[in-house]
């Protein structure tokens, strides 16, 4: 993964250094030329998949304005556009794609958001291609999002692009932090969610309920990782990218999880499917029916096969669940006389939904839906809870100091969660001496060289949400 290479952030410093020699009005063309360069590097031919959408997002934005059939114009757009996207996915030369593109289901949804919002008119198509091009196609983002909307995005590029200390600085920050979580936590996590998942048949019960509540965090710190990177990177440019997480495992139901979670794609789904379908605005059977067909876009868009659809649609359900059991809940708290607002039942609350949450990941993770299947059955009929208390868990790919070292960086990613519900912390860092500020920097750095994955003798992995 680029942005776990040395290489790369040898060419990201070349990339600064000629973007603020440059005149104000020309940066955002070296901008172009690097996300291009960029793309060209880590996909090949994919650029030619990439340049093609571009093409149809801009040409459709631009006619958009001149035709009287605006509706027919959209559709036939956004149907170029998912052209390429549906060869790479589902069109296949034995085990091979026919298209690989990398980072086609961000720069797709991007762009048929883009004419959608022109469409409407909540924005005015861009009349230059290269402008346009820079949007979509702006190196931080394009690999594994967050999905920018061209209101929020577009306009950055060309305007206020000067140097500021503090953007600079906040992107240090992120970067920095994007590698703790991954080297730290993600990929040593990753190592004995591995060893699980690939031998479902013998590691089960309470070894499911190990390997699921690990998945859910190693992907949590996997994905926001590479947000946290992307962010980085860009506030470098002085670009400020939107944010994709908001301490969702904190969320005390699956609505307000997915309203944390992937927000650029929950956001995405809401405005360009759940609302044009009438939202829940024509009673609930309809928005139930709504629902299921929004999580059955996000199964298809996660990956090909049935345990993504499964996914999908058991969050579906989960929200209606939610709505058809609310009475029942809220009269259970009233028999057991637990406030709604106590902290008891926020944990009930907070605690039933991540159950809830790290149950679907299993499905997501598993290698079919049948070992999901199997898998969750066998945590609810196995009874083994001892294997979590003896030298069983040292048994799968970490030995002790190693478990204590994930653990430790676990409860770290915790008090940084219950801090940022206040304040960021990379804020209140911004406020402390320069001497405390740098011995954090240095001591986080000579953590993660010293004790990351890289210092276990394992290669750093790819980022999970970019294969998707």
């Amino acid at each position: 993964m680029p942005f776990l290479s040395l290489w790369f952030y040898a060419a990201v410093i070349i990339l600064l250094v000629l973007y603020y020699a440059v005149p104000v009005k020309a940066r955002w063309g070296i901008l172009l030329a690097g996300s291009l360069g960029f793309y060209c590097c880590i996909s090949g031919r994919g650029i030619f998949a990439l340049l093609f959408s571009v093409l149809v997002g801009f040409g459709t934005g631009l006619f958009l304005k001149r035709v009287k059939r605006k509706r027919i114009l959209l559709a036939a757009g956004i149907g170029a556009v998912l052209l390429p996207y549906l060869s790479g996915r589902f069109l296949y030369v034995g085990k091979q794609s026919i298209l690989q593109a990398v980072g086609i289901s961000y720069f797709t949804l991007q762009i048929i958001a883009y004419m959608a919002d022109v469409y409407r008119g909540e924005v005015q198509p861009e009349r230059n291609p290269a402008k346009f091009a820079l949007f979509v196609t702006f190196f931080p983002q394009i690999v594994q999002g967050p999905i920018p909307r061209y209101g929020q995005l577009g306009r950055q590029f060309f305007e206020n692009v000067v140097f500021k200390e503090d953007k600079f600085t906040r992107g240090f920050q992120w970067i920095l932090w994007g590698f703790f979580l991954k080297l730290m936590i993600a990929d040593r996590a990753g190592i004995v969610v591995d060893r699980i998942f690939d031998n479902w048949e013998i590691y089960t019960g309470s070894y499911v309920l190990l390997g699921g509540v690990l998945y859910s965090i190693q992907l949590y710190a996997d994905f926001m990782a590479c947000v946290y990177m992307a962010k980085g990177l860009a506030l470098l440019f002085g670009i400020e990218l939107m944010d994709n997480f908001r301490r969702p495992y904190f969320s005390g139901s699956i609505r307000e999880f997915w309203g944390r979670w992937h927000i650029s794609l929950s956001s995405w789904l809401r405005d360009y499917i759940y609302i044009p379908l009438g939202g829940n605005r024509k009673g609930k059977f309809r928005k139930w029916l709504n629902l299921l067909m929004v999580f059955l876009v996000s199964g298809i868009w996660h990956g090909v096969g049935l345990k993504y659809i499964a996914w999908g649609l058991l969050h579906a359900v989960y929200q209606i669940a939610g709505d058809v059991t609310g009475g029942i809940r809220e009269r259970l708290y009233r028999l057991f006389k637990i406030e709604s607002n106590s902290f008891l039942a926020a944990i009930l609350k907070k605690g039933t939904t991540f159950f809830l949450v790290m149950l679907a990941w299993v499905m997501f993770r598993a290698a079919s839906l049948k070992a999901g299947l199997k898998m969750l059955w066998s945590l609810f009929t196995v009874y083994n809870p001892w294997v979590l208390l003896n030298d069983s868990v040292f048994e799968l790919g970490l030995d002790l100091k190693e478990c204590m070292l994930l653990l430790l960086a676990i409860l770290l990613l915790f008090a940084v969660s219950l801090k940022s519900r206040k304040e960021a912390v990379g804020n209140w860092l911004m406020k402390q001496h320069l001497i405390l500020r740098w011995t954090v920097y240095i001591g986080g750095i000579l953590m993660i060289v010293v004790y990351g994955t890289y210092g276990m003798g394992f290669d750093a992995r790819n980022f999970i949400y970019g294969s998707f």
